[in-house]
């Protein structure tokens, strides 16, 4: 973090904390984007919960899975009973980190496809094995 602070004369001092990153807090269109896509496999999530491999999938809930962009940062979470959410800035701990331009996000979640060969691929980071295993099989579905 680098820290900025007000030395006008006469101007109380004033310390804003800023990321190190280009990367804004918080944008609307990334958690509508997300969410939207969220509520699209949620339910088989939670079907395949109460199913014959539910222990099995539980194993590997909670998870955070951030997701980067230019006009964002935004947090998708799936929790323990299957219920998705998603909120605006980063998660303290992610499973999975997503660094991807938002504009190939949002073509690969309306299109499920990894089409855009004029952006540079995503940049997955897998900060536990269980985040590894949900993305391995999972990104198909969000078209990474």
């Amino acid at each position: 973090m680098s820290r900025l602070s007000d030395a006008r004369a006469g101007a109380p001092a004033a310390t804003a904390v800023l990321p190190t990153r280009r990367y804004a807090v918080a944008v609307p269109e990334l958690d509508d984007l997300l969410a939207a896509a969220a509520q699209e496999f949620e339910p088989e999530i939670r079907r395949r919960l109460g199913g014959l491999l539910g222990g099995f999938l539980r194993a590997y809930l909670p998870q955070d899975w951030e997701f980067r962009t230019d006009r964002g940062v935004a947090t998708l979470r799936v929790g323990a009973d299957g219920a998705t959410s998603v909120r605006p800035g980063p998660s303290e701990r992610p499973d999975v980190t997503v660094e991807i331009a938002y504009d190939r996000l949002a073509r690969a979640i309306r299109t499920r496809g990894r089409s855009g060969a004029d952006a540079p691929p995503p940049a997955v980071t897998t900060h536990t094995a269980k985040g590894r295993a949900a993305f391995d099989y999972l990104r198909g579905r969000l078209g990474l």
